[in-house]
């Protein structure tokens, strides 16, 4: 290994949210940080890459592949980052990292914050602590885009597509509070398409070329297609309703057809007219979720007797013949779930501790955030207190204190919702690591419940598995890259909590953390017993 007063080192800063900016968590503040640790070490700094949180993906993707090339490239031996979650927060960029570490003897990643060197002498416990803390940052960015849907499911609930509403209509109003009025230039002609349709003298074909003739012309400027006019046609938004998420909502939007007019189109088209196209199927657990390994198409699903059976539909004539019923793919499916599962509530225990230990690290950052926020407030407060008295002094106007006080007042409300957050965030973090634990340890009993739906079912699936293949009724799974993690360390855990002989005095060891010597900092993985 070499002197550190001779490595070549980079610093590598991110900043993933607008709050941390605000809140002196800023790319400024990271690169004093790596900066003074770096001088700490006598590193030698070659080069500083930052990515900002208005970054879009593709820059900030650019920007990170070209910090690895030019550490290979420059043969740097060391990068500096605050955290393991600033650096990657997927398990495929964690194997990069992983490689780039491994690949030479020298080579070193410093994490300042959490006090954690990776290379290529980092023991076992600290291994897993890498592999954990990034399977933790995956699953907690999922959630994230999960909390997303759920607004778009709260907006649905309230009357509102969470959407871009179609041709006739136009989205007014401000992020988060959008809504969809009447296009008073397009509607009559979108209104008219519906009607010449309805009348039986049109093809679709004829009806596209009628319309556009007549003026219609879609968001861009351009000709509306044929296939489009056959999507509107079907819309259920022109009679007041929409489709979300599977499901149907009546909308707060005005409507710009009658029902009835809908229905004679549907008649037209040759679909059901039933309660304006009533959404209904039936849903297979697995449909679309399972390939064939031959030959690459969606197995098929139909149901016969009450019972669900599979099978391949030849996308290019292979030769899988075998139906295979669903409680067969359950089965299997369930023999690797076991496969990542923590083997009793001790092994759980164990974890949750593991994963609290690793939690510390951000606790500081959210009391640093909440200090800075909190004298936001004692500042906005004064200035209020101190406005009043002006205002009393008549220093000031009254329609100027009104106007002030006004914004100050805002300003006190977002600093109050971003201290809620922090309460939420100070624990969000460390649930969904333990939460990808206990999902694994309860995913049969969940699964099996008497109350668990369909979708249910295939939302635990989803967060289990990446996908599923068939060959000749075997079912082979790839898992979701949290439970990758799972996949590589939990038989080793479970193994630790296994009884064990000790050959000095023959006697059982009881399944405790003791048993787990081998992933405790600073111990032996053998050790002897003491006198």
């Amino acid at each position: 290994m070499h002197d550190s007063k001779n490595k070549k080192c980079i610093l590598f800063c991110r900043v993933s949210s607008r709050d941390q900016e605000i809140t002196g968590y800023s790319l400024d503040s990271q690169k004093k940080l790596l900066t003074d640790y770096a001088k700490k070490q006598g590193f030698k700094i070659s080069k500083t890459f930052s990515i900002t949180e208005t970054a879009s993906k593709c820059t900030e993707r650019k920007t990170y592949n070209e910090a690895l090339k030019y550490v290979e490239k420059e043969n740097v031996d060391c990068m500096v980052c605050e955290k393991i979650d600033r650096l990657t927060r997927n398990p495929k960029d964690a194997g990069v990292i992983s490689d780039l570490v491994m690949g030479s003897n020298n080579r070193e990643v410093h994490f300042v914050k959490e006090n954690f060197i990776l290379s290529k002498d980092t023991k076992s416990h600290d291994c897993f602590i890498w592999d954990m803390k990034v399977a933790v940052a995956h699953f907690y960015t999922n959630n994230l885009s999960e909390e997303v849907n759920k607004g778009t499911v709260e907006k649905a609930e309230q009357g509102w597509f969470p959407s871009k509403s179609p041709l006739g209509y136009v989205t007014t109003g401000e992020k988060g509070h959008k809504t969809h009025i009447i296009d008073n230039e397009k509607a009559p002609l979108v209104k008219k398409m519906f009607e010449l349709y309805s009348s039986g003298l049109y093809t679709l074909a004829q009806l596209t070329k009628k319309i556009n003739k007549m003026g219609l012309r879609n968001s861009g400027g351009g000709k509306v297609t044929k296939s489009r006019v056959h999507v509107y046609l079907q819309d259920l938004f022109y009679v007041g309703e929409f489709i979300w998420k599977e499901k149907k909502y009546s909308g707060k939007h005005e409507p710009l057809i009658s029902k009835d007019l809908y229905n004679k189109v549907q008649e037209k088209l040759g679909r059901p007219t039933q309660d304006c196209g009533q959404y209904k199927k039936h849903l297979p657990v697995f449909k679309t979720m399972i390939r064939c390994e031959e030959c690459g198409g969606t197995v098929a699903w139909t149901i016969q007797k009450g019972h669900w059976y599979g099978h391949c539909n030849h996308f290019k004539k292979c030769n899988q013949k075998k139906y295979i019923r669903q409680e067969k793919v359950e089965e299997q499916i369930f023999e690797q779930i076991k496969n990542i599962a923590p083997k009793n509530e001790k092994v759980l225990e164990w974890l949750n501790r593991a994963i609290k230990s690793t939690h510390k690290d951000s606790k500081e950052d959210i009391v640093g955030r909440r200090t800075s926020l909190n004298k936001q407030f004692e500042i906005l407060d004064k200035r209020l207190e101190a406005m009043y008295l002006d205002k009393l002094d008549k220093k000031i106007s009254t329609d100027f204190y009104k106007k002030k006080s006004g914004e100050f007042t805002k300003d006190k409300e977002n600093i109050l919702d971003e201290l809620s957050k922090l309460e939420k965030e100070n624990t969000a973090y460390y649930e969904a690591g333990y939460a990808i634990h206990v999902l694994a340890s309860k995913a049969e009993q969940i699964y099996y419940s008497q109350k668990a739906t369909a979708e249910d079912k295939r939302l635990l699936l989803s967060y289990i598995f990446s996908n599923h293949t068939l060959n000749s009724g075997k079912i082979a799974s790839n898992y979701a890259p949290a439970f990758e993690f799972l996949a590589k360390w939990m038989p080793m855990v479970n193994k630790n909590f296994e009884p064990m002989k000790i050959s000095l005095n023959n006697r059982k060891a009881e399944t405790s953390a003791s048993a787990c010597s081998v992933w405790l900092r600073g111990r032996d993985s053998n050790p002897r017993p003491i006198d």
